[in-house]
């Protein structure tokens, strides 16, 4: 009877240890980068990770709402002249890489990405950075902010609004100083500065005034 009990509760633990297994490996599973729009609209609920980069797409608004679940969504390099407005029901998404289109505004519907937390807006050559301040700051999440290669020359005042951005990409743009606008953003703790159009002085103390680490 022992020998039965014994091998009857070794039996449950594995059983315990092949489900949990089974359970982890689905996980990982889900969590896998979908780069096909077909395959993702089979079941959009479990997909997380979104890559259409270099894909020309055409989405109605609505199909959006039903990757209730989706973090991270990539529309690199589609030529986008308009963000879809639909992409406002991804509630749960974290990081958006919108980085070389060909849009100027984004639109009105971000105010609903509550929990985003990094955007891309990289090579967006068309993008009008002090129009976009009131969009921008409506997501109240957002921390990580990256404008490489905008062709900026300057930062708006009201970038102060961005009142929890923590990481500021300024990367391959046109600007002869570090802007002092920098100082309104509290919580600003780093600011990438590299390749623009001047050079620091290499004997000054790194970040005197603003107290925040720069990446020259």
């Amino acid at each position: 009877m022992k020998i039965t009990s014994v091998l009857t509760s070794l039996f449950g633990v594995f059983m315990c240890v092949n489900v949990t297994a089974q359970t982890v490996s689905d996980t990982l599973h889900l969590k896998d980068e979908i780069t096909d729009l077909e395959l993702a609209l089979k079941d959009p609920a479990k997909v997380y990770r979104l890559n259409l980069s270099n894909q020309k797409i055409s989405v109605a608004d609505s199909v959006w709402s039903k990757f209730s679940n989706l973090e991270y969504l990539s529309l690199k390099n589609d030529h986008l002249r308009q963000v879809p407005s639909g992409l406002g029901y991804l509630k749960n998404l974290k990081i958006l890489d919108l980085s070389g289109n060909d849009f100027e505004m984004l639109p009105s519907s971000f105010s609903r990405l509550s929990n985003l937390q990094e955007l891309f807006v990289n090579d967006d050559k068309n993008f009008k950075l002090k129009k976009n301040i009131n969009v921008l700051s409506s997501m109240k999440g957002l921390k990580s902010l990256h404008l490489e290669n905008d062709n900026l020359t300057e930062l708006p005042r009201t970038i102060n609004r961005l009142t929890n951005l923590e990481i500021l990409d300024l990367n391959h743009n046109h600007f002869k100083k570090v802007p002092t606008e920098i100082k309104g953003l509290k919580h600003l703790q780093y600011l990438d500065f590299q390749d623009n159009d001047f050079k620091p002085n290499i004997i000054q103390t790194p970040n005197p005034e603003f107290g925040v680490k720069i990446n020259f």
